[in-house]
C-alpha cells in the first residue's frame, strides 16, 4: 500500500510539473528527451494524435517515443544544444544544434503547436549540417540573443510578411533598400557575407551558375518581439526547397538573419503523408 501511494504520488507530481510548465519549457523538455532517452517524459508531453511533418519519421506519439527509445539504445549519445527559444500563441519555435547518435552536428529550426490541453500536437522542422563560418566570420547560430520589443511583435511580423512578398517573392524588388538600414545587415547564411552588398554579390554569383533561389509560398510567419521566423516553400536550382528564415528587427529595419534551407524529399521516400508544411 505504501509503495502504491509512493508511485501514485510520483505520478501526481509529474503531472503537476507538466501542467505548470510553460509551452516553451515543454518544447525544450521534449527535444531534450533525445539526449536523456526519457520515453515517459516524451509520452506525457505529446498528444496521442501528434502530427509529424518531418518526412523522415512516422507520425503519431508512438512513433516519436520510438525514436527516443532508438536513440537511447545507440552506442553514441545524442546531444541537444538549444540556442534560441520563442513563443507565439499556441506555437513555440526553437533554434537548436543536434548531434543524433554521433551522426554529425546539425542546425535546426523546430516549430511545435500545442493543443487546448497543453499537449504538443504538431511539429515542423528544417535541418542542415553545421558548416564553417561564412565569409564575414559568422556561424549559423551566433549573434544577438536578447528578446525585446514585445510591444512591436505584430508590427515586426507585418514588416517581414511585406518583405517576403516584395523582395523574397520578387513582386517589388525595387523596395529592397527600404527594409534595411543602409548596408548594415548581419548575415549568418553559410555562403553570404554581411550587408545588402554581400547578399547582392551572392545572388549574382548564383545567377552566373544558372542557379535561382525562388520563394513561391509563405506557410507561416511566427514572431516574438524583435524576432520573426518565416517558413516558405520554393525552389533552389530547380529543386523543391523548404526555407526557414529567422530575422531580427531593430528600429523597424531588418538587422540580422539566420536560416536553414532543406531540399524536400521525394514523396516516395516519405515516412508520413502529412507533407512538409
Amino acid at each position: 500500500m505504501n509503495i502504491f501511494k509512493k508511485i501514485f504520488s510520483n505520478n501526481q507530481n509529474d503531472n503537476k510539473e507538466v501542467i505548470t510548465m510553460t509551452n516553451t519549457e515543454k518544447a525544450l523538455a521534449l527535444i531534450n528527451t533525445f539526449s536523456t532517452g526519457n520515453t515517459e517524459k516524451a509520452s506525457e508531453l505529446l498528444a496521442e494524435g501528434y502530427i509529424q511533418h518531418n518526412l523522415a519519421y512516422g507520425t503519431g506519439r508512438d512513433a516519436f517515443v520510438g525514436s527516443v527509445s532508438y536513440l537511447a539504445s545507440a552506442p553514441v549519445k545524442t546531444t541537444v544544444n538549444n540556442i534560441r527559444a520563442f513563443e507565439d500563441g499556441d506555437k513555440v519555435f526553437l533554434q537548436t544544434v543536434y548531434n543524433f547518435a554521433g551522426a554529425g552536428e546539425q542546425v535546426a529550426f523546430d516549430i511545435f503547436r500545442f493543443d487546448e490541453n497543453g499537449k504538443i500536437a504538431e511539429h515542423w522542422d528544417n535541418l542542415a549540417s553545421k558548416a564553417e563560418p561564412n565569409p564575414s566570420g559568422h556561424t549559423q547560430t551566433d549573434g544577438t540573443l536578447e528578446i525585446n520589443d514585445l510591444d512591436k511583435t505584430e508590427a515586426n511580423r507585418e514588416l517581414v510578411t511585406n518583405f517576403l512578398y516584395d523582395v523574397m517573392q520578387g513582386n517589388r524588388p525595387e523596395k529592397t533598400p527600404d527594409y534595411f538600414d543602409g548596408d548594415t545587415y548581419i548575415q549568418h547564411n553559410t555562403g553570404i557575407a554581411d550587408g545588402l552588398s554581400g547578399l547582392g554579390a551572392a545572388l549574382e554569383a548564383l545567377g552566373k551558375q544558372g542557379i535561382q533561389m525562388i520563394y513561391t509560398t509563405v506557410h507561416q510567419v511566427l514572431a516574438q518581439g524583435n524576432y520573426v521566423l518565416a517558413v516558405s516553400e520554393g525552389t533552389f536550382g530547380g529543386a523543391p526547397t523548404s526555407y526557414y528564415d529567422l530575422w531580427r528587427i531593430e528600429n523597424g529595419k531588418i538587422a540580422e538573419h539566420w536560416d536553414v534551407m532543406e531540399a524536400i524529399a521525394e514523396k516516395s521516400t516519405w515516412q508520413n503523408q502529412n507533407g512538409k508544411f
